[in-house]
């Protein structure tokens, strides 16, 4: 792909601002599972308290500059730092030369930060917070009104695998006294469901599935894993995954029928 100067520099820009935002998001996956606010209180080192300055929290960069090592007590800070900045960053450049410049790429990149945030706090915790599944609904709200020739596909998305999911937890609870899904799995898929569009959501479940049984399956043989599984990353890389390319593998598949 030929990219010309101008469009070289705004696709820096994208990365420049995702690995920024990203760094937001750490503070979110940290705060919101300790009911710290995310808002007002300024950063520290999580184990001896000390302030971080401006200058230690620049992105990626920092984290190298100090050799992953908190300035103050020298205690090691977590790799997942530059792992979450680097990865929104890239997502962000992927997202939009993907789909191209436009404000459905900006609405893709932020549901696309919030599916990050879910899927590693979701993986240490087996909760997805609440907060996170009204941030993804309002920004379906706004896709929706950019779309509104395509209300009915987004608004029975809503439905389209929550409902399924309530319904296998009501059977569930019937018949063996266990929950098939979590509350916080099923109104991820409503909200992300309104976000993506009825077709694209069970695309993005079937997805999830799948990379829940392969991946965890592997985890449990390799690493002793609990049977139980944290189902949030794998839908959020089910939805992903749909959001971007969800029409194109519909009519692919339906194409070698």
């Amino acid at each position: 792909m030929n990219l010309t100067a101008a469009e070289a520099i705004v696709y820096i820009l994208i990365f420049i601002y995702g690995i920024v935002l990203g760094s937001f998001l750490n503070v979110l996956i940290y705060r919101i599972p300790n009911k710290e606010n995310f808002t007002t209180e300024r950063s520290h080192c999580m184990k001896c308290g000390g302030k971080i300055k401006w200058y230690d929290l620049i992105p990626v960069l920092s984290y190298i500059i100090l050799r992953g090592r908190c300035r103050y007590c020298k205690e090691k800070i977590s790799v997942q730092y530059p792992i979450v900045e680097g990865l929104n960053g890239l997502l962000y450049v992927f997202i939009f030369l993907v789909n191209g410049l436009n404000i459905d790429s900006i609405l893709i990149s932020l549901v696309t930060s919030v599916f990050i945030v879910i899927s590693v706090i979701d993986w240490r915790t087996y909760e997805i917070p609440f907060g996170l599944n009204i941030a993804i609904f309002v920004l379906a709200v706004i896709r929706v009104a950019l779309k509104p020739d395509e209300w009915v596909s987004h608004l029975t998305g809503f439905v389209a695998v929550s409902g399924f999911m309530v319904l296998c937890l009501i059977i569930g609870r019937l018949i063996k006294g266990v929950d098939a899904f979590g509350g916080g799995d099923i109104k991820l898929m409503a909200a992300a469901g309104l976000f993506a569009g009825w077709k694209c959501v069970i695309l993005a479940f079937l997805i999830g599935c799948v990379l829940g049984a392969i991946i965890h399956t592997i985890r449990m043989k390799v690493t002793d894993a609990d049977r139980v599984l944290a189902f949030g990353p794998y839908l959020c890389a089910g939805l992903f995954i749909s959001i971007l390319f969800g029409n194109n593998i519909i009519d692919w598949y339906f194409g070698m029928l």
